[in-house]
């Protein structure tokens, strides 16, 4: 199956699960696919493919997702709580990087079978985490603060709280995406690619957010709706 139809559907999947779990569990449920998305977005980061003719990193839809959630939470529930989401994810990504790294102390049976696989991936975890950790909470409060900046103009230029969503969803996201990806690029592959595969990499990435960012924003409008005619999801 060709790279470009499983980001396709792995977009497919994630948006909507996003909005799965919002309907079926409220802020809550936005809360545990926060940090889902984080922690496996985090795994999923160290494949390298090629698809739409570069290449790119997996990770950036998961990694996107984690900017609607965070846009959804501070349109229907308050900055404060979109805040809040945030540092519950940073704070189980910490956790997530204790427990893999004692995963590598243990001495393995001799007949396992993983630990190889294990040494592989969660040797260079550590690295992309707290890269990650340290990006994604910049960028994400970044992107509250951006939001609610962008809701104040709306309110100023339309008279109205409700209007402009598409341009608080969209304005906030795409600045914050070029913080986050610019950063994370040079902090958890620099040293580890060329130059090229570097340019490459945020270019990619970039562009995957700048699409990803202007799909999402149906997504927003469809969370708000939900919240509107389901006020007991809260």
């Amino acid at each position: 199956m060709p790279n470009e139809l499983l980001i396709i559907i792995s977009f497919i999947i994630i948006y909507g699960s996003t909005i799965l779990f919002y309907r079926l569990f409220g802020k809550g449920g936005l809360l545990a696919f926060n940090v889902l998305a984080t922690l496996i977005a985090n795994i999923e980061v160290l494949l390298l493919v090629h698809a739409f003719g570069v290449e790119m990193t997996l990770g950036n839809v998961l990694f996107a997702s984690t900017f609607l959630i965070t846009d959804i939470l501070s349109e229907n529930h308050g900055r404060k709580f979109a805040n809040r989401a945030v540092l519950i994810s940073t704070l189980c990504s910490l956790i997530f990087i204790a427990i893999s790294q004692l995963w590598l102390l243990y001495t393995p049976s001799e007949s396992d079978w993983a630990s190889g696989a294990f040494h592989t991936i969660f040797s260079n975890t550590p690295r992309i985490i707290c890269a990650s950790l340290g990006v994604y909470l910049i960028a994400q409060l970044a992107d509250v603060w951006l939001y609610h900046k962008w809701w104040d103009w709306c309110k100023k230029r339309f008279g109205d709280s409700k209007k402009g969503l598409w341009i608080r969803n969209n304005g906030s996201t795409m600045i914050s995406q070029l913080l986050n990806t610019l950063l994370y690029t040079l902090f958890a592959f620099y040293g580890t690619y060329s130059t090229g595969t570097l340019i490459s990499i945020f270019a990619s990435s970039y562009v995957i957010y700048i699409i990803t960012s202007l799909l999402d924003t149906p997504f927003v409008y469809l969370a708000r709706r939900i919240h509107e005619k389901h006020p007991e999801i809260e």
